[in-house]
């Protein structure tokens, strides 16, 4: 394909579901280097031995692709003392996220599967996804260049990296997955109260990844009042990070499943937009826009 980079024009009010054309402009964003910024710091990550474990990953394992990913709980690449969901300057402005695709590190197939992800986002919530420009000061690169699947949490107010390796990281859930941590989301697991409906077995977790199974408090992230979500796509596996195959997660709820990646759980889209409530309902771009917005929360916010 075409060496120069590739994104979708999507305008913000406008059809549900279907992505709109595909257009090429000039120029590209600056993509920061956060994998040379970890290496500096963590002296054990090492690029081709993640590379290859998220290349031989299939949908038959029973872990996720993304916990493979070297990072903080896998496939976080932020500074963990940043606020999460209740941080208000963390939300894309207006529910819109502007964002460029490398297109360079995709086939025809993997941008199709890209594309698809972010028609789910149209078509379920009141997020919109459109164009780079040169103007914007905060936007997404999504890149499949560096080893793992991973992304920052929440907007950075600057460039930041979505980044899907490619072979490994291109099925649709783990595609929403990560969008989800750009959009503010951390980890299921990690919310305060995870302890009345998971039990984290210790003794299973791999020497020096306890880390991962930390919780954040109530003033960092909350639910929104949707509550805890087994079924949540931003729920780790049960034997996530373990050191001898039993699992390292355990629901305490009967006859319940843990770290799907098929997509979105309608909790997922709940919080999601409860979350982009306020952002969503200021965008006045056009008057099916905000026919949109409210006949999108109407059903959550009645």
């Amino acid at each position: 394909m075409a060496s120069a980079s590739l994104v979708f024009f999507i305008t913000v009010g406008f059809a549900w579901g279907l992505p709109a054309p595909i257009i090429r402009r000039d120029g590209e964003p600056y993509v920061p280097s956060q994998i040379s910024f970890i290496e500096a710091v963590d002296k054990n990550y090492n690029r081709k031995e993640i590379y290859e474990r998220v290349k031989s990953w299939t949908p038959e394992d029973k872990g996720n692709v993304w916990e493979l990913s070297g990072l903080l709980e896998g496939d976080i690449m932020t500074n963990p003392q940043k606020n999460g969901l209740l941080d208000k300057a963390m939300r894309w402005p207006s529910g819109i996220v502007p964002f460029y695709i490398k297109e360079e590190d995709f086939g025809e197939e993997d941008i199709a599967e890209i594309e698809a992800a972010i028609a789910e986002y149209h078509e379920k919530t009141c997020i919109r996804f459109r164009a780079y420009n040169k103007s914007d000061k905060a936007y997404v690169v999504i890149q499949g260049s560096a080893p793992g699947c991973w992304s920052s949490v929440g907007r950075q107010g600057k460039g930041q990296v979505i980044n899907l390796q490619n072979p490994g990281c291109l099925k649709r859930g783990t595609i929403i997955h990560e969008i989800l941590h750009a959009l503010g989301f951390y980890h299921q697991q990690s919310s305060f109260d995870r302890d009345d409906y998971v039990q984290i077995v210790w003794d299973n977790i791999s020497k020096g990844k306890e880390h991962n199974f930390d919780k954040y408090n109530n003033k960092l992230v909350t639910d929104f009042g949707v509550g805890y979500d087994y079924g949540s796509v931003m729920h780790y596996s049960g034997k996530a990070f373990t050191s001898n195959g039993n699992p390292t997660i355990v629901p305490l709820k009967e006859g319940v499943t843990i770290g799907q990646r098929k997509g979105f759980s309608k909790k997922d889209i709940t919080k999601l937009q409860a979350m982009y409530k306020d952002e969503c309902k200021s965008r006045d771009n056009s008057e099916k826009s905000s026919e949109f917005v409210e006949d999108a929360l109407t059903w959550i916010f009645p």
